[in-house]
């Protein structure tokens, strides 16, 4: 007598039937559920660029992307306004002192408040505040400001150096150094904190010079100093305008 078949209802081995590589039947839904949000964050920064937009779009609501571009547009009308003035007062100096530091400071006071010029025009349209692509402009033109700018110092200092110029201290020139030495700064460290919220490349930037010309006012100073110390040591302020040079260089080629 032959076996009877097996019932029509048997449920079947799930190791024969499941395909090799699947997951069984019993797995986690948290775990899939996991591997969506990594493959999502994966995609996230792509998409976002796709689209023409800043980080700080999914960051800030659009009431608080206004405020911080108000803020923006302030801070860079104030700057302009104290590094033109400061401009102003360093290139005197330079003249007058034959100062390659204080060449240098106005050729960066300069740069500052075409910098800021850029950032007012990056922020000048409200619809803008998240536009990757006026971002990009703004950094680019930054660059090119910046190359042309050290290349400018650089040959000044150089120029100093072989010409053995002697640096010279007066209440001018201490005033003009501790004044812009301060305001930079400052300017800088609120650059630097409006940038991060916006994730503003062109405002960090911006920030950078500022926080090039605090050093260079101060560098004036040092370099003033020194010699009036050590009459040796006269090669400082030109040597000070070269290094100045080549760091706003490579900040600006990067």
């Amino acid at each position: 007598m032959e076996p009877s078949a097996a019932p029509l209802d048997t449920t079947p081995d799930p190791a024969i039937v499941q395909p090799p590589g699947a997951n069984p039947p019993g797995a986690p839904r948290e775990q899939q559920q996991e591997q969506l949000r990594i493959g999502e964050s994966g995609q996230f920064s792509d998409g976002l660029e796709d689209r023409g937009l800043l980080e700080s779009s999914t960051r800030l609501k659009p009431h608080e992307a206004q405020r911080y571009r108000k803020k923006a547009l302030w801070v860079s009308w104030v700057s302009i306004i104290v590094t033109l003035a400061l401009a102003v007062a360093a290139f005197t100096v330079s003249v007058m002192r034959y100062s390659a530091s204080s060449f240098g400071f106005a050729f960066d006071a300069t740069l500052d408040v075409l910098s800021s010029a850029i950032v007012l025009w990056r922020y000048s349209n409200a619809a803008a505040v998240h536009s990757a692509h006026r971002e990009y402009m703004a950094c680019v033109i930054l660059g090119v400001i910046f190359l042309l700018s050290s290349i400018c110092i650089v040959i000044k200092a150089i120029h100093d150096l072989a010409k053995r110029v002697l640096p010279e201290v007066d209440d001018f020139l201490y005033s003009v150094s501790v004044l812009s030495g301060i305001l930079c700064t400052v300017l800088a460290v609120i650059k630097f904190m409006l940038g991060k919220v916006l994730t503003s490349r062109a405002l960090i930037t911006d920030g950078f010079n500022s926080l090039v010309g605090g050093i260079m006012g101060f560098s004036i100073l040092l370099s003033a100093e020194v010699f009036k110390h050590n009459s040796s040591v006269w090669y400082l302020d030109g040597s000070i305008g070269v290094l100045i040079g080549l760091t706003i260089s490579a900040y600006g080629i990067k």
